[in-house]
């Protein structure tokens, strides 16, 4: 049970003190009857709210796919950059955002926004191993002793071993490559590339696990996830 006020703030209704004054107004209805009562406690999925005459659509958690572009950074309030939750669209915003991992500043490509916590840990926990499928893009060719490497498990400055990658030649004349990791290192890609003396000019993740990006979205746009999409194996 929860209070009425919060209900309506938790999905974008607007601010608590925004949805206060929508009910003391008696803009807001509890089964077709007007309520005035902020704390009124209800189970919101056995009730039929409406906010000025529109039905709200509650969902407990929100699960976003967007095709992030390149200069956000991936975290859900940034006082000086503009960050992936400030390029939502105003119906898909609510307080508790947050991006399902990171992608590097530079980096475009697949990105999970949701609230959902135990969602998150899901996909970006180590010990779930989830792949993650980047398009790069690099400044010369691998030779198969490169591609062996990386493949076999890269070890990246600073001594750091890498769990072994899988390494797919997508465009061989651009030298594009298919990239994918099971975890998430501090720019590993980029390092995986700097190992084998190449650097990476372009960067998109374009699938986790099973969920890929839809190629319907242009950079910045961002999508609720379909119920398909919910229930697809994030986890391998």
């Amino acid at each position: 049970m929860e209070r009425l006020d919060k209900i309506l703030a938790s999905q974008g209704a607007g601010t608590r003190s925004e949805v206060r004054k929508m009910i003391w107004a008696g803009r807001v209805t509890v089964d077709g009857e007007i309520c005035r009562s902020i704390d009124r406690r209800l189970e919101p999925s056995e009730h039929e709210i409406a906010v000025g005459g529109v039905p709200l659509c509650y969902r407990k958690y929100l699960y976003i796919m967007m095709n992030k572009p390149e200069g956000a950074v991936s975290a859900s309030n940034d006082s000086h950059v503009q960050t992936v939750v400030d390029l939502l669209p105003p119906s898909l915003r609510r307080k508790g955002l947050f991006p399902v991992g990171r992608l590097d500043k530079d980096t475009t490509g697949l990105l999970i926004i949701t609230d959902d916590g135990a969602f998150a840990h899901s996909v970006t926990s180590p010990g779930k191993k989830v792949f993650k499928t980047y398009r790069a893009t690099l400044d010369g060719a691998l030779d198969e002793a490169d591609m062996r490497y990386l493949s076999e498990g890269a070890v990246i400055d600073g001594g750091e071993q890498c769990l072994p990658a899988q390494v797919a030649v997508l465009d061989g004349e651009n030298f594009v490559y298919e990239i994918k990791i099971r975890e998430g290192k501090y720019h590993q890609i980029k390092r995986m590339a700097q190992s084998v003396g190449r650097r990476v000019v372009a960067l998109e993740r374009t699938a986790v696990g099973a969920l890929t990006l839809d190629p319907a979205l242009d950079r910045g746009e961002a999508r609720e996830l379909t119920e398909r999409e919910r229930t697809l194996p994030l986890t391998n």
